[in-house]
């Protein structure tokens, strides 16, 4: 079984294919997550685990000035391409490159399930100002939806969903309550597009060769009897699970 470590840097071999597969964010999930804006400045945010950028550029275009970090060199390259001007840094949740009370909001995507709570949230505590938040946010499949369900069988299951289909994500001091938004929406996929976003799975990418060729084999029979050929498109359904916890 692949430690959460590994899985969790194991990205950057495939950040084209995160970049192309991975949903982008809605912005009325992001301007939510972001939470209060300080009156008369400019909103600092720090992208935690930031990836190719996908929560970065909404966060950016919303006016937020952003600090993205994630703890594979790779992606940040790849965030570089896709957001240029955006100042990067290596480091985690648990290690912030950060000074004290630098930012008004750390926001993470698909990425507080690969955090220790307990460290994730002291160190997410320290960086903060009083008063600014903690933002939490993961697209996740529709699962209701016959086909997806079957995709989500064949990918296997993500650190992710579980921890979404438990409940609140677990956080601790110096947070406490978490509020929680959702958004369901779709989105429009080729079957490349499709077979991006499934290679860009930690566990797809740290399988063995044998395991990705029966997994891509039955996706393609898949992709086949949903009509996903060539560039026709298919609507993927997801929902957007957003939590916001304000810091003391």
């Amino acid at each position: 079984m692949n430690q959460p470590r590994e899985a969790a840097t194991s990205f950057g071999s495939e950040a084209g294919a995160y970049e192309a597969g991975r949903p982008d964010y809605p912005e009325d999930a992001v301007r939510w997550l972001l939470g209060p804006v300080p009156e008369g400045r400019r909103l600092r945010v720090a992208d935690v685990g930031a990836g190719t950028g996908k929560l970065t550029r909404v966060a950016v275009a919303l006016g937020a000035e952003v600090v993205a970090i994630d703890p594979d060199p790779e992606m940040l390259t790849a965030l570089n391409r896709s957001v240029p001007g955006v100042p990067t840094f290596v480091g985690m949740a648990e290690r912030l490159p950060l000074p004290d009370g630098s930012v008004d909001a750390a926001i993470l995507g698909q990425a507080w399930h690969w955090v220790d709570p307990s460290a994730g949230s002291a160190e997410v505590g320290r960086v903060l100002r009083p008063g600014g938040s903690l933002g939490l946010i993961w697209n996740i499949r529709d699962e209701r939806v016959g086909w997806v369900r079957r995709l989500g069988e064949v990918m296997g299951g993500s650190r992710a969903e579980s921890m979404i289909s438990g409940g609140d994500p677990p956080i601790a001091e110096p947070f406490g309550r978490l509020d929680k938004r959702s958004w369901p929406w779709r989105r429009s996929m080729t079957r490349a597009t499709l077979t991006s976003m499934v290679r860009s799975r930690s566990y797809i990418i740290t399988a063995e060769p044998e395991v990705r060729a029966r997994i891509e084999a039955e996706l393609s029979t898949l992709f086949d009897e949903i009509g996903a050929v060539g560039d026709d498109t298919v609507e993927l359904p997801y929902v957007t699970y957003a939590f916001r916890s304000i810091r003391p």
